[in-house]
């Protein structure tokens, strides 16, 4: 991956900013500013140099992974803003902009006890506007995350009984994510069978699937560090006339808004266009998160996809679709898929089937 050129563009945003030197704290960041994938580091960037701040375990890590990236090594019993601050002062930068979003007020007093003469500027969100847009190998990573995802959820449904519990099947997914070769899950799968599915961030209880006619399931793979995320609502049970109605709404819903993503949409577009399929069906009031969401190195990334957010879609942009429908005491429904944004529109990412006759478990 070409952290060089990653670290040119957050320059050229720095120093829109009037910003001298910009001290990375956020692991995510510093990860895709450099490809280190350990921990408790910082990364400064001023507008000549840059240095990996790190500690005793981590020298051969930061040569295989980041070889000529220049380091700092501190001994042991000194703190990193003790580091930090030695570095700053012997380069002489009179300006520092920090990571607000990950930097605590703590170390941010800190560093200012030791240079009182520093002026320390807040920023937010600068390596995460870069992190939007994903390049080729980023998106070959996502691409492949996707892949074990689908491929791991193909053989849970094989697989499924009565009798597995919500955890087991969360813990079935886990396992079978790197028995494909995957890290692990991106996220703690999401579970829910019966009305649980009414509660979209549910929590893994023993429940089994016997008991209910639904059975959502939220789940993502992970791939060296990129994930995937993907939602499918079997029916386990009963086919009621209410649950097909809701489902055949929620995937109206989700079809309308991913025929909305291309360059130039505002992300209230999509949240909108989903949204006024659901409120048409009378459930507006039951849809109750934003449509979606970017994601990457982390599950949660720019851009947020909702009907507040006025962020406007470009090619490269990596983000989920998850319309949903919840009713208390009875359940839920939700379909979510990764769609890329193309230059001249969009590609759905994930495969999996998702019209109703395909989620009936026979």
């Amino acid at each position: 991956m070409d952290f060089v050129g990653r670290r040119e563009k957050l320059r050229k945003l720095l120093k829109k900013t009037g910003g001298e030197a910009l001290l990375v704290t956020s692991v995510p960041n510093v990860t895709y500013l450099t490809g280190f994938t350990g921990d408790s580091s910082y990364l400064l960037v001023t507008q000549e140099n840059q240095v990996l701040v790190s500690d005793g375990r981590y020298p051969t890590q930061i040569q295989e992974e980041c070889p000529g990236l220049e380091m700092n090594i501190r001994r042991a019993g000194v703190l990193i803003n003790q580091q930090v601050a030695k570095i700053l002062r012997a380069a002489r930068i009179p300006r520092l902009a920090i990571e607000a979003d990950s930097m605590t007020v703590a170390t941010r007093e800190r560093i200012g006890a030791r240079l009182p003469k520093l002026e320390i500027g807040a920023t937010s969100g600068m390596v995460e506007h870069l992190r939007q847009v994903k390049d080729k190998e980023e998106l070959a990573l996502i691409r492949h995350a996707a892949m074990i995802a689908e491929k791991s959820f193909a053989v849970l449904r094989t697989r499924l009984c009565p009798e597995q519990t919500e955890k087991q099947i969360g813990d079935a997914l886990e396992h079978q994510f790197r028995l494909f070769g995957g890290d692990g899950p991106a996220f703690a799968p999401i579970v829910a069978i019966g009305p649980r599915a009414a509660l979209p961030h549910a929590k893994l209880t023993d429940r089994p699937v016997g008991d209910g006619d639904i059975l959502l399931v939220d789940w993502g793979a992970q791939w060296q560090l990129y994930k995937s995320d993907l939602t499918r609502v079997l029916v386990t049970g009963r086919i009621s006339t209410k649950l097909h109605r809701i489902y055949e709404v929620v995937l109206r819903a989700q079809a309308r808004a991913i025929a909305a993503i291309r360059p130039g949409v505002p992300t209230t577009e999509v949240d909108t266009a989903a949204r006024s399929v659901i409120a048409e069906a009378g459930f507006a009031r039951r849809f109750n998160h934003g449509i979606g969401h970017g994601f990457g190195l982390e599950i949660h990334e720019s851009p947020r996809m909702s009907a507040e957010n006025t962020a406007v879609l470009k090619p490269g942009m990596v983000v989920t679709v998850e319309p949903g429908v919840y009713i208390p005491g009875w359940g839920g429904v939700r379909i979510e898929d990764d769609i890329l944004v193309t230059r001249d529109g969009h590609e759905v990412l994930t495969n999996l089937p998702k019209r109703f006759d395909e989620m009936v478990v026979s």
